[in-house]
């Protein structure tokens, strides 16, 4: 089925791309880049492609405590500054695909569907997390299908918010232990990818999810651009937001493709 299609307002000359922040309270650094980032970014729009936080439980976790002691209030609050100064949009990642409209109300942003065509410089860009193309992730993919489920969504917001909260916890762990064990992730399948291009008329992908930064031709003029994930708590840090930017002086000219670093709390522009 093809993807929904967002037509880019005639005022839109500079769109900003990033994924996979995974923000949580105990990596203050990576917040803190986030939030200086927000405040400077010349953008006007910013698309968050999946996994802005590093697990989501539900949106009833914005009301728990004071605004002052919440991390998830916190956040959406910056995010609402933010968008006084740039229209924001997210799809959902592997961790946050339970964030809902009552976040994205408080967020002051637009939920998309994964995946959704920008119409943008006269091109079509095909914007997706990435993950329901990691096709050789077999149990992976049984898993998604089923907790993408409405029932089991409807049967897991069901419970108590504590209970919700230590199952996350649970996940991250076996998360984390399967990192540290050194397996070997699953990237895009190539096939499926261009499939899905094709049938969207696109020739650009834009997606996070692997971590893996690169441009990758595909053939036939189809590509994918992907995005980086943030840590700047690791040895080497991490942050950097793709950008697409029309060139004023050549209107007719291709749109320009940036990776712009972000080191230490200021862009680099």
């Amino acid at each position: 089925m093809p993807a929904p299609e967002l037509l880019a307002p005639e005022r839109w000359a500079c769109i900003d791309f990033i994924s996979d922040l995974h923000l949580q309270a105990d990596d203050p650094a990576t917040v803190a880049a986030w939030r200086d980032y927000l405040r400077s970014s010349p953008a006007d729009a910013l698309f968050i492609l999946g996994d802005l936080f590093e697990v989501w439980v539900g949106d009833d976790a914005l009301a728990t405590t004071g605004a002052a002691d919440n991390f998830e209030a916190s956040c959406s609050g910056a995010l609402l500054a933010a968008a006084q100064q740039r229209s924001l949009f997210l799809l959902h990642g592997n961790r946050d695909f339970l964030l809902g409209p009552a976040f994205a109300q408080a967020a002051g942003l637009s939920l998309l569907a994964d995946p959704t065509v920008l119409v943008f410089g006269g091109q079509r860009w095909l914007l997706s997390h990435g993950d329901a193309l990691c096709l050789a992730d077999t149990d992976y993919q049984q898993f998604r299908q089923q907790v993408r489920s409405a029932a089991w969504q409807q049967a897991f917001l069901a419970q108590p918010l504590v209970a919700r909260q230590a199952t996350a916890r649970a996940l991250r762990r076996q998360s984390e232990a399967r990192k540290q064990s050194g397996v070997a992730y699953a990237d895009l399948e190539p096939v499926a990818t261009r499939a899905w291009l094709t049938e969207n008329r696109a020739d650009t992908l834009i997606h996070g999810h692997t971590h893996r930064p690169a441009t990758h031709d595909l053939g036939s003029g189809l590509r994918r651009l992907v995005l980086s994930d943030w840590d700047l708590a690791a040895a080497t840090p991490r942050a950097e937001t793709l950008r697409l930017r029309l060139d004023h002086a050549h209107p007719d000219g291709p749109v320009l493709v940036q990776r712009i670093a972000l080191t230490g709390n200021s862009p680099q522009h």
